[in-house]
């Protein structure tokens, strides 16, 4: 793959913008600058706002045909230039060329479906005559756009998040403002050039790429921009909802997701699901398996197994096609992740494998006899480092699994039916996988967590809810109408 570096432009209310002061975009693996980016001002975020407004008219009066078509528009266009799509994903983030590929093939799912969905935006009548002295009144419930969505977007899927963001807020009708992670700015870019191929009026529509100190507190204030959905970290999405005020807001805010083994589980499923679930984007993936706990009886063979499967994964170049796992989104949260390897096992934590960093790049990480006070036992790593400790009972599993500040989504295998629901049912987390681990996600199911994980879902259909508001309109008629 070419390193030639490009200036990009960033995309206000459909005109494409060059700034003075810009922002290098680097390769994570290679450390080489393959693009510059334009640095947003304040300035930037009240004209892309006044666009939005005038884009809002023209959004939410496009009939659904419409919608449909520019959404099934943009997804032939990326499926068209998928090479593309996929050399930006790996230029720019830790994917592998593999994980490249998935992910450009889920964003194209994502579009469809929410083309799909937006004929289902449906409402429900009311029988006011439940009420004495409402007998010659009938009425329904329709929903309408809410108008400016403010969308910020994390690293790890810079791709398919954006279009988990935008694909729905134009389903529904609305506006969007998307601010893209500062390190991947260039697949956000990318997937506005689809949706302009496909005909989107221009002002509905704006990607600015900027620093978020800078940026996004005048984005998410400004009272005409009515909901913010921001996938990142708990520290960031606490303060969002500090500063945003009285508007709508979904929050997707990460997890230390658990998976547990239990002694009658399929121990090589177990084990090939854990490891992927481990280490897949060098573990940089909110719901990927941070922690396992294993049954006393199996523990040994469990453990033995994910090491020797761990062992053989192939680090390295991303456009390697044998490559499984890629870089960290820098050497400086490489640093971080070391240095919480670190602490651990100077509190007492075993290391079983990998834990040597060179550059971005960190081996596969395994550890035992985590202690609970560890940073690494505590919140969510985003590194490729997992904690495997055994329990003697379901019962335990599952405490130690609630033991966190969050709670976005857990894993169990096993072959008992009764096990599993209880499971099911005691685990406090959004989602549960029977026979599966944490790291299960298709982009039509309802997508979030509880406690610090988060508020509210994501999925297309339940996106689209969010991004929409409901309207009760009510007919006083001369008489009772008889149905």
């Amino acid at each position: 793959m070419s390193t030639q570096i490009t200036q990009e432009r960033m995309l206000i209310g459909g005109r494409w913008v060059h700034k003075n002061e810009s922002i290098d975009v680097y390769d994570p693996g290679t450390g080489e600058l393959i693009a510059t980016v334009p640095e947003a001002t304040v300035e930037d975020v009240e004209f892309a706002i006044e666009t939005a407004r005038e884009g809002l008219l023209k959004s939410a009066r496009l009939p659904v045909h419409e919608r449909m078509r520019i959404l099934h528009g943009a997804a032939s266009y990326i499926e068209s230039n998928q090479d593309v799509y996929v050399r930006t994903i790996v230029l720019e983030s830790s994917k592998t060329i593999r994980e490249a590929r998935k992910e450009v093939n889920r964003c194209i799912e994502t579009l469809r479906i929410s083309a799909e969905e937006a004929r289902r935006i449906e409402g429900e009548t009311i029988p006011f005559s439940q009420m004495p002295g409402h007998e010659n009144r009938v009425g329904y419930v329709y929903r309408f756009p809410v108008g400016i969505v403010a969308a910020i977007t994390p690293f790890n899927d810079p791709l398919n998040l954006v279009a988990h963001k935008v694909g729905p807020a134009i389903a529904a009708g609305n506006a969007v403002i998307v601010k893209p992670a500062t390190a991947t700015p260039l697949s956000a870019i990318r997937l506005a050039e689809a949706f302009l191929h496909a005909g989107l009026p221009e002002e509905v529509l704006s990607v600015l790429t900027g620093r978020g100190a800078k940026i996004c507190d005048p984005l998410i204030e400004h009272e005409e921009v009515r909901f913010v959905s921001f996938t990142g970290g708990y520290t960031t999405g606490k303060e969002i909802t500090r500063k945003a005020g009285v508007k709508k807001t979904a929050m997707e805010l990460g997890s230390n997701s658990p998976t547990i083994v239990l002694e009658d589980a399929d121990i090589a499923e177990a084990v090939s699901a854990t490891v992927s679930g481990s280490f897949g984007v060098a573990g940089q993936n909110c719901i990927g398996v941070q922690r396992i706990f294993v049954d006393n009886s199996i523990y040994k063979t469990f453990l033995d197994q994910f090491i020797t499967a761990t062992k053989k994964l192939k680090v390295g170049l991303k456009t390697d096609e044998t490559t499984d796992m890629g870089p960290l989104i820098s050497e400086k949260e490489a640093e971080r992740v070391e240095r919480w390897i670190t602490e651990a096992i100077r509190l007492g934590a075993k290391l079983r494998c990998g834990g040597r960093r060179t550059k971005a790049f960190l081996e596969p990480t395994v550890l035992t006899e985590v202690p609970e006070t560890a940073a690494i036992s505590q919140y969510e790593v985003f590194g490729p480092v997992v904690m495997i400790e055994s329990v003697h009972s379901l019962n335990e599993a599952i405490q130690r699994s609630n033991q966190t500040g969050y709670g976005l989504q857990a894993g169990i295998f096993t072959s008992n039916l009764e096990e599993a629901f209880e499971a099911v049912h005691q685990l406090q987390f959004g989602g549960v996988m029977i026979n599966d681990s944490s790291d299960v996600r298709i982009d039509a199911m309802p997508f979030g967590g509880i406690k610090g994980s988060g508020i509210g879902r994501e999925g297309v259909r339940y996106a689209i809810e969010a991004m929409t508001e409901q309207k009760v309109v009510a007919f006083k008629l001369k008489k009772t109408p008889f149905f």
